[in-house]
Order: structure tokens, then C-alpha cells, then sequence
């Protein structure tokens, strides 16, 4: 049985016709009934009475209601995956470190929500170097993070760039400087985040393109935002993201110290699995996320 069939016992009811319900069809007579008989054979029975005037049988009557419910749901079923068009729903989940989970995507998802709030979003915090790797397998259906890391099953779009920057408590020995050097922090105390980080990796990498001794850490901590508390208890200087350091700024609980050998930038984006189906919730999120300006996620809270 399928659709066209279904549809093609519901004009024989109305015209009590074959010719004139293929007319309509724009099928010939006998493909109306050999239509009409692939059904009777399916289901066993007689369903129209081919005296003239064409008729339904008593089991053709029974049949005629369920195939117009049928038909009512194929209806309501195209009309709803249409209307996701124009009002997306599914559910996201987003993957992302906790730095960028804070200082981003309460704005974004902010908008987002009251914009489209059949969409339900959940998100996931982690390591950078783990998002990419949650994309791949597809415990994540979006990731957000640096792009540092290459990948034939994954899709980028840059968001915007970020850089790390040396911040200190107002207290610290460092505070008074205008300008430093990586060289002068051999015997600074770090406060430095975890190995599998791209902020550490960073850090390492800076120090072993100068000659240094790659950092021992005072402390090693899994997050920015731990980072950024024990740096304001004056426990060492660390390395974070510039963008998640606005508000302590701002508030003066931390200072930045410009590192003339930090002028790299660190392109941060979207990951999405390479040819997987992307519901209509990610496919609008998506977009709005990509068309946002860059300020949107660098601008001050």
C-alpha cells in the first residue's frame, strides 16, 4: 500500500468514477484500477463495486475512513516538518571549555532562547583538546573552541580570534611593569592550566621557542576560572585568555601585564561532524552563531 493509492480510493469515492478520478489524477483508467486492485489483493477483500454507478462496498466504506485519517496525517506531517522552516525546534548540545561556557554563551544563548524557544540547548564543559575529539564521536552535535587541530571528519567556521595574555594580582611584584619579557619570568611562580589545555600548550611552546625552560608549575589547575581566583589570592602570575579576563579588568582584581613575545592569535570557532544531518535547531543556530559580528563574542560584558 502507499500514498497514491490511498489517494486514489479517496477521488474514486467523491467522483464515483474511474475515468473521472483518473482525469483528475492524471492517471489513465487502467492504472486506476490495477491501483484499485493492488489494494483489494493487499487486504483481501472488495472495496469498490464496479456496477455502474460506481460504488464502495461496505468494507470499501470502512477503508475510505481509515485511508482520509491516513491521509490527514500525511498532511499534518509535511505541514509540520515546513513549518520548522520557519519555527526550528530539536535539542543542541554543545560542547565547549569553561571559560568560553561563561563569557560567551550567555549572550549567544541568551538571544538564542527567546528568539526560537522550542529550541533546547544542554551544554557540556571540557578540556580544549577534548571538544574536537566530542564532535568526532558524536557525544556533541556542536563544538565551540580553538581550531587548532586539523581533522578530515570535522567542518570549522571561525567566530574570532583570541589571544593569551599575563595577568597578575594589583599586589604583585610584576603589577608595576608597563612591559616584560618572556625571559623575566623563568623565576616567576606560574599558575598554569592543565596539560591537555590549548592555553598550557600555548605557554610551553612560547617558553621553548625562547630557550627557556619549559614552566614548572606553582599550581596546575583544570580551569580559567580557578587560574584566575588563585592569581587574584596572589599565589603567582598565569597565562589566560584575554577574553575571559574582561570583567576582573574591569573591577581591578587582576592586571595585565603586556608579553612582548605573546602577539600570537588563536582562532576560535564552530566544529560540526563532517556529513552528519543537522536538525533544523542546528542548522538556525548555526546561522546566527556564524552571522554574528566578531564583537559579539570580544565586545565587553
Amino acid at each position: 500500500m502507499n500514498i497514491s493509492q490511498l489517494e486514489t480510493m479517496l477521488t474514486i469515492a467523491k467522483t464515483l468514477s474511474f475515468r473521472k478520478a483518473g482525469e483528475m489524477l492524471n492517471l489513465t483508467q487502467p492504472a486506476v484500477s490495477a491501483q484499485i486492485k493492488s489494494l483489494e489483493d493487499e487486504f483481501k477483500t472488495v472495496l469498490v463495486d464496479r456496477n455502474h454507478p460506481v460504488t464502495l462496498t461496505d468494507r470499501g466504506e470502512v477503508f475510505l475512513e481509515h485511508a482520509e485519517r491516513i491521509l490527514s496525517i500525511v498532511e499534518e506531517l509535511k505541514q509540520k516538518l515546513s513549518d520548522l522552516d520557519d519555527n526550528p525546534q530539536g535539542k543542541i548540545i554543545l560542547g565547549t571549555t569553561t571559560s568560553i561556557a561563561i563569557q560567551i554563551l550567555p549572550r549567544v544563548l541568551s538571544y538564542f532562547q527567546n528568539q526560537f524557544p522550542l529550541i533546547k540547548t544542554s551544554i557540556l564543559s571540557m578540556p580544549s583538546s577534548q571538544v574536537l575529539a566530542s564532535v568526532e564521536n558524536g557525544s556533541v552535535d556542536i563544538g565551540i573552541g580553538y581550531l587548532t587541530e586539523r581533522s578530515p571528519h570535522v567542518e570549522t567556521s571561525v567566530l574570532y580570534y583570541d589571544t593569551f595574555e599575563l595577568v597578575v594580582s594589583p599586589a604583585h611584584p610584576l603589577a608595576s611593569l608597563d612591559r616584560i619579557t618572556v625571559g623575566m619570568l623563568k623565576d616567576v611562580p606560574l599558575i598554569l592550566l592543565s596539560p591537555d589545555t590549548q592555553g598550557r600548550r600555548f605557554v610551553d611552546r612560547i617558553f621553548r621557542e625562547h630557550n627557556l625552560p619549559v614552566p614548572s608549575p606553582a599550581l596546575e589547575l583544570s580551569s580559567s576560572e580557578e587560574v584566575k581566583r588563585m592569581v587574584e589570592l596572589n599565589l603567582g602570575a598565569a597565562f589566560v585568555s584575554k577574553l575571559s579576563i574582561s570583567s576582573e579588568l574591569k573591577q581591578g582584581t587582576l592586571k595585565m601585564i603586556p608579553v612582548a613575545e605573546l602577539n600570537a592569535t588563536h582562532p576560535v570557532g564552530v566544529i560540526t561532524k563532517s556529513g552528519r544531518y543537522k536538525n533544523s535547531a542546528m542548522r538556525k543556530f548555526l546561522s546566527d552563531l556564524k552571522g554574528m559580528p566578531e564583537d559579539q563574542f570580544i565586545g565587553s560584558e
